[in-house]
């Protein structure tokens, strides 16, 4: 019998970066995707929906939304699990990270679990297949659930666009690659939630994105400017 999963968007940090409360609806416990700031918010909507958190998952490393992870997994003592180990670099420097965008210090980590493509993650009765969906970052992760046709794709696809490929270690042709690859078979009737800006579908995208959608032409380089 499938297990339905249940969510809340929390917009955090000057970024407004879509860090997710996810929680299975058969136990009520639930996992914090991208904690990148403002705890209290976060916690304010995890007490609302009644949700009790077991973990804490990461898309990429990127300071908007990993910035608190160390905060909230000390906080209430859960284990983090992502993103993919070729992100470390971006993680061991989230201090200069903070400083750079004018966020809050913030310090590195090493997660309880690297994760890795075809990997799965679990809270309650949920399990969520794991996509390693690297151009954005090197080791950024797509986080799925098969039985809500939901995915959590951080900043890999946004409604209209992707995400940016001019930070160290991205890469443009990689990120079509992926988005290609490894969400548009997942099938056009799943949503998404991006790391910023409004939910979409994968078949929409397909129909509709200048950068990735089926009637581009494949492009060898980042022409958005």
């Amino acid at each position: 019998m499938a297990v339905f999963m249940k969510f809340r968007i929390i917009p955090v940090t000057p970024f407004m970066q879509n860090c997710s409360v996810l929680w299975c609806e058969e136990t009520g416990h639930g996992a914090v995707v991208d904690p990148g700031g403002d705890i209290s918010s976060i916690l304010s909507v995890a007490e609302e929906c009644g949700v009790t958190l077991e973990k804490i998952l990461v898309t990429h490393g990127h300071i908007d939304h990993a910035g608190a992870v160390v905060e909230l997994a000390e906080r209430l003592g859960l284990p983090v699990e992502g993103p993919q180990r070729e992100d470390r670099f971006w993680i061991d420097g989230m201090p200069e990270q903070s400083s750079k965008f004018g966020f809050p210090a913030a310090r590195p980590f090493t997660p309880d679990r690297w994760l890795e493509q075809g990997d799965v993650v679990q809270f309650g009765n949920v399990k969520m297949n794991v996509l390693h969906c690297p151009g954005h970052t090197p080791g950024h992760v797509v986080f799925f659930h098969e039985p809500s046709r939901l995915a959590i794709v951080g900043d890999v696809l946004f409604k209209g666009s992707i995400g940016r490929t001019d930070f160290p270690r991205g890469d443009f042709n990689t990120l079509i690659a992926s988005i290609r690859g490894r969400l548009w078979p997942l099938g056009d009737d799943v949503a998404f939630i991006p790391g910023h800006g409004p939910m979409s579908t994968l078949g929409n995208e397909r129909r509709s994105n200048p950068y990735c959608g089926d009637r581009c032409a494949p492009v060898l380089q980042d022409d958005r400017g």
